[in-house]
């Protein structure tokens, strides 16, 4: 049978700006961190007021995005999701890995404002995102609760390790170094131990990019210890000396 699907081209409608300009620390699944937001900004040829009539009719959408920094040339069949602590395989189609034949991510975000006017009008800000900056937005579609929620379908291993976290101790003094607004946000993306299964090395000081500061911290005894705030200059983790 003929793949009429073979060549065909999703285009880009919009990009998500959020505080997260590197991988490292954006929440697994969208809705973990219900405070942060993102900010979608239409492409030119879709930047239409009429394109978004109705939409505060509904509290939540879908976005159906590209995993743009996780693309890879080859795929493979199982993977070792980050909830099983990177050491038990699952088939790619029962995970939700980055890492897929076609790169495509789906979340649901709360619907906070539509922004009609001003610079790259109209605007939606969104909140539980689990986005990079600069994700491009292939599709917007409104949640609806009837037929999207099933409370009593099973979960798998994801509602199982639903709450998984870890224990956060953010220094006042460093805390009050970010912005008001970005707080309580931090400390929740903290909470959800932005680590690699693959490196929880205890001898390492960890630097996340967040909302234009480098948030370094160490696990000591189980728990997460910010020791250090500063102006981003390109994170990641470090070894200590």
């Amino acid at each position: 049978m003929e793949n009429r699907a073979e060549g065909s081209v999703m285009r880009v409608i919009a990009r998500i700006h959020t505080d997260f300009p590197e991988k490292f620390g954006i929440p697994r699944q969208s809705g973990l961190v219900s405070r942060l937001k993102g900010e979608i900004v239409f492409e030119p040829e879709f930047r239409r007021v009429e394109a978004l009539y109705g939409i505060e009719e509904y509290s939540h959408l879908w976005l159906i995005w590209e995993f743009s920094a996780a693309k890879r040339e080859k795929w493979s069949a199982t993977v070792y999701p980050p909830r099983l602590g990177g050491r038990e395989k699952r088939g790619v189609f029962a995970t939700r890995s980055p890492f897929r034949p076609n790169a495509i991510g789906l979340s649901c975000v709360k619907l906070e404002e539509v922004i009609r006017t001003g610079q790259d009008a109209p605007k939606l800000i969104v909140s539980g995102v689990d986005m990079l900056d600069g994700t491009p937005v292939y599709d917007i579609k409104p949640y609806l609760p009837y037929a999207d929620a099933y409370p009593q379908a099973a979960g798998g291993f994801g509602q199982a390790h639903r709450e998984d976290g870890i224990e956060v101790v953010f220094p006042g003094e460093l805390l009050q170094r970010l912005p008001a607004d970005k707080q309580e946000a931090a400390c929740e993306v903290l909470a959800q131990d932005p680590r690699a299964a693959y490196n929880k090395q205890p001898d390492y000081v960890y630097g996340m990019t967040f909302a234009g500061y480098d948030i370094r911290f160490r696990i000591e005894d189980g728990v997460l210890r910010v020791c250090d705030v500063i102006p981003a200059d390109g994170a990641g983790f470090e070894k200590i000396k």
